[in-house]
């Protein structure tokens, strides 16, 4: 079921959004997590827990193309309501770019026996997080410097200089919140298992 809600997310963001090259670029992590998961199915299954979370990933994700992170309407709105900057709404998917790798590299470690020290299997978790984090700017680093002027709407900083150093903050964020609000709920989901 989680896979129709997946696709058909998906399917919606691609109608008419606002850049298609920007919409490519931020989907396509997604599309490259379901194909992983996808094929990995057969050998290794996440709880049920995990791959919820996996979708409202997608879906943040989904909503970042389509828009373009800079201009999600609900977040210029609040942006307008808190007389802020900017629309934070690319800061969602990076605390969410924590968040639910978190549960993904969590529940691989614990069942692959991986880190047996429960003292170790947060930092471990957390550092995990923090260099898929730094790979993804890395990544968009690279993208515009290869596309020059129509890489803006993927990268979204929006004027703000730290952008990259706090989009890394707010994914790091996300990885020490997954251990602090669902890491023992994540715990008991695997025990099920």
């Amino acid at each position: 079921m989680l896979i129709v809600f997946f696709w058909i997310g998906f399917i919606i963001s691609a109608i008419q959004p606002k850049d298609y090259f920007t919409w490519l670029m931020e989907v396509f992590p997604a599309v490259i997590g379901f194909c992983l998961l996808f094929f990995t199915y057969p050998q290794f299954k996440f709880t049920n827990f995990t791959y919820v979370f996996i979708l409202i990933h997608s879906y943040i994700l989904f909503v970042g193309g389509h828009y373009t992170y800079a201009e999600v309407p609900l977040f210029d709105t609040l942006k307008d309501w808190l007389h802020q900057d900017r629309n934070n709404y690319d800061k969602v998917g990076h605390f969410a770019q924590g968040f639910v790798p978190a549960l993904i590299t969590c529940e691989i470690l614990i069942r692959k026996n991986i880190v047996l020290n429960k003292t170790w299997l947060p930092v471990f978790t957390v550092a995990i997080c923090m260099a898929i984090s730094v790979l993804y700017e890395f990544l968009e680093w690279g993208v515009a410097l290869s596309t020059g002027e129509s890489a803006d709407a993927f990268l979204g900083t929006q004027g703000y200089v730290w952008d990259t150093q706090s989009d890394m903050l707010y994914a790091t964020t996300g990885a020490i919140c997954m251990f602090l609000f669902v890491g023992k709920k994540l715990r008991l989901e695997i025990e099920k298992n």
